[in-house]
């Protein structure tokens, strides 16, 4: 979905992306920051920004980038990150979480933005944009530090829903392969599901008849199946993509979250020790700092939806303006590939969905 403006350094068309601006642990200061950010740095897209209007108009009009190129769309209501999903659903219609998803479901926007409260945005989305033909369960994706060529994997489903049975590992692997194609411009992407070993006979009685099911679909789907991967391949360049249920996958990106503040603090402390070790730490400043920026998750900061009639990206809580921006970024690149039908018609050529014994 475009917009037209008459900001005369942009062009006539914009990308126009719908940002839930109170969402977030940093206010909504930080919010209109990122998108400064973005706007600055992308002359094709634009923003309706949701949220208090007394609130967000001051912020816009002091971020000259944002001029003739932003909506306030007045709405009262904000959702924290303590609200439950069930309560937001019943009493949240005035929200700019709310609101936001509600561009992206009349069509006024090609995609969604928030850093809030992951649960209830899961939750609104799925009851305002509706699951995609042929998908039981939606699935969060990540990009996951990788030493892979383009530095990350794709990792799904990592909290969307604990529970996945084979089919659904199925529709993971076709979405994670449509994403990995159109947002990271992988051609023909290696796909691995997440188990406990690589040997065939290991696992659940599930995973071993996704394992089948994945198989058979690689070549008319056009990806390679390297079969079942373990944890230490998640930051490996074993697959491009990493298949697995939401429990298992959140579990294992908060794990990889804690190693790597646990290794950071550990290097600050050594470095501190003593007058040497300062002096070494200032010797290796140009290598820790290529090694920071490599694995500084504002880079890749946004989680995206899938398996929704419409895009929706989710940024970290604790995202700052540089981590709004990345996720904006994203969001661009989804829309302007037109994602969300490519999914739909990557999903669609998927065997007829089983249904669920809940």
């Amino acid at each position: 979905m475009t917009v037209s403006s008459d900001h005369p350094k942009a062009n006539a068309q914009r990308t126009l992306i719908s940002v839930d601006a109170m969402g977030g642990d940093q206010g909504p200061a930080i919010v209109v920051a990122g998108c400064s950010e973005s706007a600055a740095r992308n002359a094709d897209i634009s923003f309706v920004l949701h949220g208090p209007a007394e609130t967000l108009e001051p912020l816009v009009a002091k971020r000259p980038e944002l001029a003739g190129r932003c909506i306030v769309r007045d709405a009262s209501g904000v959702v924290t990150m303590d609200d439950k999903p069930s309560n937001v659903l019943r009493n949240g219609k005035d929200t700019s979480m709310w609101s936001a998803i509600e561009s992206v479901r009349t069509g006024e926007a090609s995609v969604a933005v928030s850093c809030g409260n992951t649960g209830a945005l899961m939750a609104i989305s799925m009851i305002r944009l509706k699951k995609m033909p042929g998908v039981n369960r939606p699935a969060i994706a990540v990009l996951y530090p990788s030493t892979g060529p383009q530095g990350f994997n794709v990792m799904l489903d990592v909290g969307a829903d604990v529970r996945a049975d084979a089919d659904d590992l199925l529709r993971f692997a076709l979405m994670g392969k449509s994403y990995a194609r159109n947002g990271m411009d992988i051609e023909r992407p290696r796909i691995g599901l997440l188990n406990v070993g690589t040997e065939e006979h290991k696992g659940r009685t599930e995973l071993k008849e996704a394992f089948e099911l994945i198989r058979d679909a690689a070549d008319e789907s056009e990806y390679d199946f390297v079969g079942f991967v373990e944890g230490s391949d998640l930051s490996g360049d074993v697959a491009d993509v990493i298949v697995t249920d939401g429990f298992t996958g959140n579990i294992a990106i908060k794990t990889g979250e804690g190693t790597a503040t646990l290794i950071g603090n550990g290097l600050r402390e050594a470095f501190q020790h003593s007058i040497w070790s300062r002096f070494t730490a200032l010797l290796a400043y140009g290598s820790l700092g290529r090694v920071k920026k490599r694995f500084d998750p504002r880079r890749v900061n946004g989680g995206v939806f899938l398996g929704l009639n419409g895009t929706v990206v989710k940024s970290h809580g604790a995202a700052d303006a540089t981590g709004v921006s990345s996720a904006i970024k994203l969001a661009a690149r989804l829309a302007e590939s037109e994602f969300t039908n490519r999914l739909a018609a990557r999903v669609a050529t998927a065997p007829p969905v089983k249904e669920i014994e809940e």
